[in-house]
């Protein structure tokens, strides 16, 4: 499922602000694994926030809390920094979602509802991921808990004791580990140059671990310390990507409210473009311009107000005022930071801008501006070529060199061929490479949405938009995930090294000019990058020596055919996963840490975020038995690459995280098609039949081994589940709170057996 087609179909009162909504918030979550919510806030944020706050939130002294910790059978709490702090706040909003009401969770952050606001709409639509609509939870007191409360607390140390020898002594190494890891040169390396003639050139990528909200504010925590700065230009990146909002990049005498802590957002941009040249990185803004804004900005300026989305209007680029706004914040900036590498702008974003972005450019349909009375008289082709010709202009002023690329997310058929020959000769084109590659797996036929590892890439409409490109003389970029999508991002990259230089040997044929390497995932530096940016150089080396020399750098020379064998292997079974089920739903980023329900929770899927039980939505095009069986033979074939992996000497650090990596991944697999069977059988059986408990029993205690499988590779492992525009999808503890869920499951189940067989499901 694409991205923006998971908007289009989520239920129209997830759509809307919450407060406009004509439904009630949603129940939250009840989880009868703990005694009560009290005893549930203090593991879940056990290691997400420090003891004191928590109590503060709750009205409790921290020795209360620590009360009921030891009664659960918690590790010793350990102090955590500013740094981690700042960086988990996703995940704390996650984790207490269903657990605390917003002012609470305001509270345990630390911050302000203005700053809560702004992250839920411009975090990479966290407010999506979440399923926009808060439940209704009530604020969380601290009380003493009952007798009973306390001796379900004791179960639980108990469970643990029995699950782990020794109880649970620690939680592992510290969460976000790898930042000063990465943020530190690595060892030199004696130089390795390029060979022959640069062919594809930008070749950039997002950090691994940049803050997406507001990077420029951050500083360093903007993810780009000379560290990862290094090893990215090590695997051959030669720019990077960051996301910028022009209203917070300028003053402007015309908007007097734009322009806000600008100064310091533009001398921490000029230090990291200063920076990253010394490693020979150019940094590129990501721009959606210009940002739609409320009702009351258009109060004293109705003539600028464009076409209406939800609750928020465009600024009508069609009026020449809006364009002098554009031009001269752009040229502010690039005369600001002269070094800046160029942008990358989304015309057709799911954040709504100019007045066609959300006029129905899809598929086979010309966008329509049918509410802005000047737009609605001229074509989306036009007015989009004007916006881009006019962000040109103002960078022009200060840069003959930037790099000014058009991303064309969004672009549907008859737009790209109208808008492509329209563009300023000096500007590239990006295209996803993978799209709309057809697919057949299990059976099915479909197509690549967005991004895929599994399929290679490029799709038919890349190729004739990069074609209509040449013929203006434009660059022809691919955007491309050499690292991993969304199938799975759960981990830092996927050990398919074949499948990668597929698609590069298909990229070299097509003749692209550039790459940009990543989203938002997809931005470690690891061997699957180095190998592709091979094929940016010609003549190319031979496939093999590349796939074996990748190999002797992690394992050595000796085990370097047995690593080539185990990729292989990992790249045959990848080719088995489902494309074209919503991947934006599917449990493949939480994997055994997504919990199991016997009652269905009714809950529509959160994007990314909340899979919750939805499987008839997970399923997309596919039949979910054919999922089952797909991700089922996926989990079963990759399993035979981990082995050759498990026998292999692990002297490297990198060695030893790829073994992590292969776990992680067939644990995640294996997991998906547990859980659609689990659901397949829950709701399909009309009593619950001996057979049928019987194997929902058997499946619970399958999923409560990977998940004590899954604790000890991501206890030693802080890259497992881990993205950038994510945080952490789980943390060691999660895993645990799923031993806890699939006990309750086992003992439910057991009791129902005893009841006698009633209507399914309780």
């Amino acid at each position: 499922m694409q991205r923006r087609a998971f908007l289009k179909t989520a239920p129209p009162a997830f759509l809307l602000p919450w407060d406009a909504a004509a439904a009630p918030p949603p129940h939250p979550l009840v989880e009868p694994h703990f005694p009560n919510r009290l005893y549930q806030f203090v593991w879940r944020n056990w290691d997400l926030a420090n003891l004191n706050r928590m109590a503060a939130v709750v009205h409790a002294r921290p020795a209360d809390l620590q009360t009921l910790a030891n009664e659960m059978g918690l590790p010793p709490k350990r102090p955590l920094g500013e740094d981690y702090l700042r960086r988990i706040y996703i995940t704390v909003i996650r984790q207490n979602w269903h657990l605390l009401p917003e002012a609470q969770i305001i509270q345990l952050l630390g911050w302000d509802a203005r700053r809560f606001a702004f992250t839920l709409k411009e975090d990479d639509f966290l407010d999506h991921k979440l399923g926009l609509a808060k439940p209704a939870c009530e604020e969380l007191r601290y009380t003493t808990p009952a007798p009973s409360e306390r001796k379900q607390a004791n179960a639980i140390r108990g469970a643990l004791a029995r699950a782990l020898p020794g109880g649970l002594k620690d939680l592992g190494r510290p969460r976000f580990a790898f930042v000063p890891e990465l943020s530190t040169p690595a060892p030199a390396r004696p130089a390795e140059k390029a060979s022959g003639k640069e062919g594809w050139s930008p070749r950039f990528l997002y950090s691994y671990f940049a803050l997406y909200g507001d990077p420029l504010m951050e500083g360093d925590a903007a993810g780009l310390p000379d560290g990862y700065l290094q090893r990215a230009a090590a695997c051959g990146m030669n720019g990077v990507w960051i996301q910028g909002v022009l209203n917070t990049l300028a003053p402007s005498p015309r908007f007097p409210e734009f322009g806000h802590g600008w100064e310091t957002r533009l001398r921490n941009l000029r230090t990291l473009v200063g920076r990253a040249a010394r490693h020979g990185v150019s940094v590129y803004l990501y721009l959606n311009e210009p940002r739609a804004m409320p009702a009351d900005f258009f109060t004293n300026r109705p003539g600028l107000r464009g076409t209406r989305d939800k609750d928020v209007y465009a600024m009508c680029t069609s009026t020449p005022e809006v364009r002098a706004w554009l031009r001269e914040s752009i040229s502010h900036v690039f005369r600001q930071v002269p070094g800046l590498g160029g942008i990358l702008t989304i015309t057709m974003s799911e954040n709504h801008t100019n007045c066609f972005s959300h006029g129905g450019a899809w598929g086979n349909r010309d966008p329509v501006a049918r509410d802005c009375p000047r737009c609605s008289k001229r074509t989306g082709a036009e007015t989009i070529a004007e916006l881009i010709q006019t962000l040109r202009d103002g960078i022009r002023e200060h840069s003959r060199t930037a790099q000014i690329m058009s991303y064309d997310w969004g672009w549907g058929t008859p737009l790209a061929a109208a808008l492509i020959p329209k563009l300023p000769t000096d500007t590239s084109i990006v295209s996803v490479s993978e799209w709309s590659q057809p697919v057949s797996r299990g059976g099915v036929n479909t197509s690549v949405g967005e991004y895929s590892m599994s399929v290679a890439g490029p799709g038919p409409r890349a190729r004739r938009n990069w074609k209509l490109a040449r013929e203006r003389g434009l660059g022809a970029i691919a955007k491309t995930q050499f690292n991993n999508t969304w199938e799975i991002s759960a981990v830092p990259y996927i050990p398919v090294l074949p499948l990668v230089l597929d698609h590069c040997e298909n990229l070299a044929r097509e003749g692209i000019t550039g790459v940009m390497a990543s989203w938002t995932c997809g931005g470690y530096p690891s061997s699957n990058l180095r190998a592709a940016s091979a094929y940016a150089f010609e003549p190319r080396p031979d496939r093999n020596a590349i796939l074996l020399d990748e190999a002797a750098r992690l394992y050595g020379a000796a085990a370097a055919p047995e690593a080539v064998r185990a990729w292989n292997i990992f790249s045959e079974a990848f080719q088995l996963f489902p494309y074209g089920v919503s991947i934006y739903v599917l449990p493949l980023q939480h994997g055994p840490a997504n919990l199991l329900r016997l009652k269905p929770t009714g809950l529509p899927p959160g994007m990314i975020l909340f899979p919750h039980d939805a499987y008839q939505s997970w399923k997309g095009a596919y039949p979910a038995e054919t999922v089952r069986h797909l991700m089922s033979k996926l989990a079963s074939r990759w399993s035979d690459g981990v082995k050759i992996l498990e026998s292999l000497p692990l002297r490297t650090k990198d060695a030893r995280l790829e073994l992590a990596v292969a776990r992680t991944c067939h644990h995640h697999f294996e997991s998906v098609a547990n859980q659609v069977e689990f659901y397949l059988l829950r709701d399909e059986a009309p009593r619950l039949s001996e057979r049928v408990r019987s194997r929902l029993q058997a499946l619970a205690r399958r999923e409560r081994e990977l998940a004590l499988q899954q604790f000890e590779v991501a206890r030693n492992e802080p890259l497992i589940a881990y993205e950038a525009s994510n945080h952490y999808y789980y943390t060691p503890i999660d895993l645990l709170e799923k031993v806890l869920n699939c006990g309750q499951i086992l003992a439910a189940l057991e009791s129902r057996s005893h009841s006698g067989a009633g209507p399914w499901p309780p």
